[in-house]
């Protein structure tokens, strides 16, 4: 059969579809990856892998199989071949190629290319991981706020979707993202101070910077704003967009993958703490707690 991009549901909380087996390939070790139409699984990137696999099951008649991870892979048109993560050799969008979620399942099964699967996944660990990671998004804007005017000594180039000076984007090296949690590492380098960061300064008043990003947290989570994710497709690689509008003057929105909350009102609470991990890396680690 002529395997087509994967139809991704997880942008609409969809936890639960029916599904067309496209292609089943084993794997190195015991099981399988079972690739099919649509899924409201969200895979974990081979580019940017800060947000983790959905957890959940494959059932086929009555048989329920754990899906032990879940991937991004391709497959090239011509061949049928499947590539799965870092084994991907293309860009998305490269012609004779499509884009799929690949569900890793731990043991090997049979089951005929056109088959109908029920495919569940796990509503709780999503949400969790959703709320991670819009606070994630949330916690940097307060951030970028909250540096904005105190800590540059010359304008900074990149702004934020709020107009401030976008420390976050500037420094950030890595991102990771687990239930109710987000941390992200930031470099405090040379390259940041000649761009104009008072860094001596920003690190002697971590304490009064966790304060004020925890009060504008707070503040944006109390009003309980809307969160919608804009698409431009269906495909696991058409590009998606975090949107919300923090009544700040223009509305947010910013590139992501991921899953996230509905709105604003889905959190009790949300707060930040800081470590300094050496001279040059500070790391900002985001809670959030379910309303």
């Amino acid at each position: 059969m002529v395997i087509s991009a994967t139809h991704v549901l997880f942008p609409e909380r969809i936890y639960q579809c029916e599904a067309e087996v496209q292609l089943i390939v084993a794997t190195p070790a015991p099981g399988c990856y079972v690739v099919t139409d649509q899924t409201p699984f969200h895979p974990v990137s081979h580019i940017w892998p800060d947000h983790p696999a959905d957890r959940g099951t494959l059932v086929l008649e009555g048989q329920a199989y754990d899906v032990v991870d879940c991937l991004v892979g391709a497959v090239e048109l011509d061949s049928g071949q499947l590539h799965v993560g870092a084994e991907i050799p293309v860009k998305r969008d490269e012609p004779g190629w499509v884009f799929v979620v690949v569900h890793q399942l731990a043991s090997t099964v049979d089951f005929p290319a056109g088959c109908q699967v029920m495919l569940n996944v796990d509503e709780q660990y999503q949400l969790a991981l959703s709320r991670g990671h819009s606070g994630g998004h949330l916690s940097s804007l307060a951030l970028n706020k909250v540096l904005h005017h105190d800590f540059w000594r010359k304008d900074a180039s990149r702004k934020d979707e709020l107009g401030h000076y976008d420390f976050h984007s500037y420094a950030q090296t890595e991102s990771r993202v687990t239930e109710d949690c987000s941390t992200d590492t930031y470099r405090i380098g040379k390259t940041l101070r000649k761009r104009g960061l008072n860094a001596a300064d920003m690190l002697a008043a971590l304490p009064a910077i966790t304060e004020q990003i925890n009060q504008q947290l707070a503040l944006w989570c109390e009003a309980g704003y809307p969160v919608d994710m804009r698409r431009e497709g269906e495909a696991l690689t058409d590009s998606r967009y975090w949107r919300c509008d923090l009544d700040e003057g223009q509305m947010v929105e910013i590139p992501c993958g991921g899953s996230h909350v509905r709105s604003l009102a889905e959190y009790a609470a949300l707060r930040v703490e800081f470590c300094i991990a050496s001279d040059q890396e500070l790391v900002m680690i985001t809670y959030s707690q379910p309303a």
